[in-house]
């Protein structure tokens, strides 16, 4: 079953237009919460008036941050204790940081008599000085921090001396636009506590479920077995959804307040201005270089743009752009510096590839460069820096997500070779080459990219055959739409032998396994994967041990064909799992030798992670009468070490790389000189559709399996966003006949200023 492109099992309910989203849940006695958001970027609260609102029919109450006694959000992530003064207030209490920020929240007993309510309080606020730019001085948090949130310096080797040698020093900034995740689905929650037992349920979007019930119970006062969370279907997560915010908390308390379950649905609007946004980095790079173009030191100094609060990823995205920006260069000496700073934005946080969409930008700009300044190819600089897959394990001195940076496995040239060969990138060069003579604006561009996954601790997986021969597996990871169920079902079954469509995939629902770690980091497939192979290995051992029992043979002369157990070679003897399982019932079980029931749980445990790569190559041409780069053709290589499901994989980069194409050519959130955000609608923000993605593609390679797990496995959730950016700017360099582009996203403002200029600077 393992490689075999099967259909999804999650797809059923949603063809059958059955999903339960977060808005679909309508509970007995549900009313509606709507919260109160702050219209200016930074100032002083000097009241809230909550009476009118109040006093609206069907209003249940209205309360501030004076009668909501929640604590801030903590961090989930990595984190530095200098960070703690900057976690978010559910509600603020005395001052505003951002436009959007939650101030008062409005009950009523429907949506509508709520959004009048909301619009009855009255908030009164002092403007403050706002900053805007993590490049400027750091302006007040509060009145003992000012906003310089994080600084820290990572290095191995001696830059100093290496920039010192005389080697020829290439100097490059470069600018990852403010941009993020945009679901179909936004947000929401609905959250239902009963006080004669003492439960609170929850119902949304998990990412992270078992944390999120850790930390609502201890924000609530609650013991975690009396907070449920339940996992619906999810219009899109990305790495933004699912995150403990405010709402959530929010919602929990005005349950408990009022004794009936709360719904909280976001809108557009809000979405845009209160969910987490993301990039946003200026990097600058200096790299000591031979003549040939081998990179003997690299030296980064870069800016994040956190936004007004550091919420539940803490330090996650500026540690993943230090420990990761090396890539797939071995880079003997390394040093790069970071500058965490507040602005008065909506907060930041992760996004589908973060810090390694930012950090693969900054760099592949960088080798772009040293190529352009040195007259060489740059496919040639690449493979002269290349780690060699002799020299696998490579391990750097840095951490990433806690973990250790050791590159597992790869062959990165040779990935390469058989991308340029499978998509006949010659004949596409020479076919660019014969357009640019006809004077058409036409240019390939390419980048590389080393990517992570497979993040640990553990995951555990129980699976369990009943008596009719149906298998159960639950399962702490959760899903966010990424085709989670049908990965795991196929891993079940390589083992046991029985089809997908007799299996049943539950999980991130937290009163059905206790611990579990979520879709984050391109983790399950890793950790959950390789969690089922060895819980449906106990299983098949279990079904041996009391199959042979049974028939009182040894279990040396025991099979499993066809997801049967027979005696070797005696099709005659041949018994479904589910007769196996009958036989477990206590008492026969007893007799056998054997604990009840054919099920068995068991844990994958990892420190490290592991690491895939890949190889991004776009075609662009520019219309020099509208000034549109367009995207012709994309091409994406990905070794994922072992495709469990390539179709998935697949699906899995398209996706990702049209949010790659967004962040290169389209999407930014841009804010006026007094912080007040320009961008609140698609009208606004402008997100590619289905007509701007190019056709994409892909070659999967299994060339480098990963020996960290027994699956051989690699994540795919990123891989095609990583590099995307990157390689629309150098094919928008070959197009514009000169290296230009060191700023994303490209709009045809940029493009008609740099075609305006009389002369290449």
């Amino acid at each position: 079953m393992i490689g075999r492109s099967l259909p999804r099992l999650e797809d059923r309910p949603l063809l059958m237009g059955r999903g339960r989203f977060a808005a679909d849940h309508a509970l007995p006695g549900q009313v509606h919460l709507r919260v109160v958001r702050s219209s200016v970027a930074h100032g002083v609260i000097r009241s809230v008036d909550l009476q009118q609102a109040r006093e609206l029919p069907g209003v249940l109450g209205a309360w501030s941050a004076a009668d909501v006694d929640l604590p801030v959000i903590e961090f989930r992530q990595v984190a530095f204790p200098e960070m703690l003064p900057y976690r978010q207030p559910v509600l603020a209490l005395d001052r505003v940081r951002y436009v959007g920020e939650p101030v008062a929240i409005v009950v009523a007993t429907d949506r509508y008599i709520a959004e009048d309510a909301e619009e009855l309080v009255r908030v009164e606020i002092d403007d403050l000085p706002v900053v805007l730019s993590a490049l400027e001085e750091p302006g007040e948090f509060d009145d003992l921090n000012d906003t310089a949130a994080l600084d820290f310096t990572w290095a191995y080797g001696d830059v100093e001396a290496a920039m010192a040698a005389g080697l020829r020093i290439v100097e490059v900034e470069a600018r990852i636009g403010r941009h993020s995740g945009i679901p179909l689905e936004c947000r929401g929650a609905v959250a239902s506590f009963d006080p004669a037992r003492g439960i609170l349920d929850f119902y949304g979007a998990a990412k992270v479920p078992h944390y999120n019930r850790d930390a609502l119970s201890a924000m609530l006062g609650m013991a975690p077995s009396h907070v449920v969370l339940h996992e619906g279907h999810v219009g899109g997560g990305f790495g933004i959804r699912g995150e403990l915010y405010p709402e959530d908390a929010l919602v929990c308390w005005a349950s408990r307040r009022l004794g009936r379950p709360v719904s909280w649905i976001e809108d557009r609007r809000e979405h845009f201005i209160s969910a987490n946004h993301s990039r946003d980095q200026v990097h600058r790079l200096r790299a000591a270089v031979t003549p040939e173009g081998v990179i003997v030191a690299l030296d980064d100094e870069f800016w994040l743009d956190q936004g007004a609060y550091v919420r539940t990823h803490a330090a996650t995205v500026p540690t993943l752009t230090a420990s990761m920006l090396p890539g797939p260069y071995r880079i003997p000496n390394y040093r790069v510096s970071c500058h965490v700073r507040l602005t008065n934005k909506t907060p930041a946080g992760t996004y589908r590839s973060p810090g390694r969409y930012e950090g693969t930008f900054a760099r592949e700009r960088l080798i772009d460069r040293i190529a352009d300044e040195l007259g060489l190819n740059s496919m040639d600089v690449r493979r002269r820096n290349f780690i060699a897959p002799e020299e696998m394990p490579f391990s750097r001195p840095l951490q990433a997500l806690g973990t250790h940076v050791e590159y597992d496995s790869g062959d990165y040239a040779l990935l390469v070779d058989r991308c340029e060969a499978e998509w006949g990138l010659a004949e596409v060069e020479e076919d660019v080459r014969r357009r640019r003579e006809a004077g058409e604006l036409v240019g390939l561009g390419r980048a590389f990219f080393v990517e992570k996954s497979g993040l640990g601790p553990f995951e555990g997986v129980r699976v369990t055959v009943d008596e009719s021969g149906h298998i159960t597996i639950s399962t702490g990871g959760s899903s966010v739409g990424q085709g989670f169920e049908t990965v795991i079902a196929q891993v079940c079954a390589e083992v046991l032998g029985v089809p997908i469509d007799r299996m049943t995939v539950t999980h991130a629902g937290t009163g059905d396994i206790e611990y579990g770690m979520g879709a984050f980091a391109s983790r399950l497939s890793v950790m959950a994967g390789s969690a089922t192979l060895l819980a449906a290995q106990s299983v098949l051992r279990k079904a041996v041990a009391a199959f042979a029992a049974m028939n009182e043979v040894a279990e040396r002369d025991v099979e499993l064909v066809e997801g049967k157990v027979r005696v070797v070679g005696s099709p005659d003897t041949a018994v479904e799992l589910g007769a196996v399982a009958r036989a477990l019932r206590p008492v026969s079980a007893r007799g056998l030798g054997q604990e009840p029931g054919l099920t068995a749980e068991e844990w994958f445990y990892s420190d490290h992670m592991n690491y895939p790569y890949g190889y991004h190559v776009a075609l662009i041409s520019i219309d020099p009468e509208v000034f549109q780069p367009t995207i012709e053709r994309f091409w994406v290589g990905y070794d994922i070490g072992r495709a469990i499901n390539p179709m998935l994989v697949e699906g899995q980069i398209r996706g990702g790389a049209a949010q790659g194409l967004g962040g290169a050519l389209y999407e930014e959130f841009r804010y006026d000189e007094n912080g007040q955000p320009l961008c609140t609608s698609f009208i606004d923000y402008m997100m590619p559709t289905a007509a701007e993605v190019p056709p994409i593609e892909i070659l999967l390679t299994e060339d480098a399996p990963s020996p960290l797990n027994p699956l051989g496995v690699k994540g795919a959730g990123e891989g095609g966003t990583t590099a995307f950016g990157a390689a629309v700017a150098s094919a928008l360099d070959a197009a514009l006949g000169r290296y230009r582009v060191t700023s994303i996203p490209v709009g045809p403002a940029a493009v008609r200023e740099w075609l305006s200029e009389k002369e290449w600077p």
